[in-house]
């Protein structure tokens, strides 16, 4: 079975364009991950996107969303505050032009913002941690059924 959806960071600084490419050729959509790469690499005072914001009276953080859109993904991003939020849905009355978008592709680095998703060590010690969490997780549904 084939998903529908695989979430993969993806963000202005690992566009992760070829991923997309392949996913779509199996019908399957990109999930943006991380898609404001949680302000690592000063993303959101990044003069290119800046500069692109500036032109449509919008943040750097409505390009980053709006270059999301445009490009066919769903984003997962979030927020505790309130005017974020709000910022967060002011993406739908500005579209970037190809030359904008093309110009944020130019800002990839390749490289994810977090870990190698590649790294075999890593691998196992994300597999080990997300065990660990599950077995807590139990652990307290368990607690929490005794009382």
């Amino acid at each position: 079975m084939i998903p529908a959806v695989n979430q993969i960071e993806t963000n202005s600084l690992n566009v992760r364009y070829k991923d997309q490419e392949v996913a779509e050729k199996y019908g399957t959509h990109i999930m943006a991950w991380a898609p404001f790469g949680e302000g690592k690499n000063n993303m959101f005072t990044n003069p290119t996107l800046v500069e692109i914001g500036n032109k449509y009276n919008k943040s750097a953080a409505q390009v980053i969303l709006r270059w999301l859109i445009q490009r066919g993904g769903i984003i997962a991003c979030k927020s505790t505050h309130l005017e974020r939020i709000q910022q967060n849905f002011e993406v739908f009355d500005f579209e970037l032009t190809n030359e904008d978008m093309e110009t944020i592709k130019g800002l990839d680095t390749g490289d994810s913002l977090f870990f190698n998703h590649q790294d075999p060590n890593m691998v196992e010690w994300f597999d080990n941690m997300t065990k660990v969490r599950r077995e807590q997780q139990d652990v307290t549904k368990e607690k929490k059924n005794w009382e």
